[in-house]
């Protein structure tokens, strides 16, 4: 099946701690149907000294979120679904709510 959600699409969070915040997609993950976002869905980690990291201590960093919690935000900046359409020779993603093509 095709993705409707790709690395750098602008979503918005549906549920949640942050519900109704927008970020960019740093990775997907298909098969376990989750999306990491930039700066949202932050948890807190403990984490050991290492060589890379000599201080350890308390680390932010995002979690991945179900794609059911997450929508493409349109042009406008609100949620919308996803539909596939062919232009020309290429299948191109558009939002159903405006009907643009997202970007490619």
């Amino acid at each position: 099946m095709a993705a409707k959600i790709k690395k750098g699409d602008r979503v918005v969070i549906l549920a949640g701690k942050d519900k109704g915040r927008q970020g960019n997609v740093l990775k997907v993950f298909p098969k376990e149907e989750r999306v990491l976002v930039e700066g949202l869905n932050m948890v807190q980690r403990h984490t050991r000294p290492t060589q890379t990291d000599p201080q350890g201590g308390i680390k932010n960093k995002e979690a991945p979120l179900h794609l059911s919690n997450v929508a493409i935000a349109d042009s406008k900046g609100k949620p919308t679904r996803v539909g596939f359409r062919v232009d020309g020779d290429k299948k191109v993603r558009f939002a159903k709510t405006t009907g643009e093509v997202i970007n490619g």
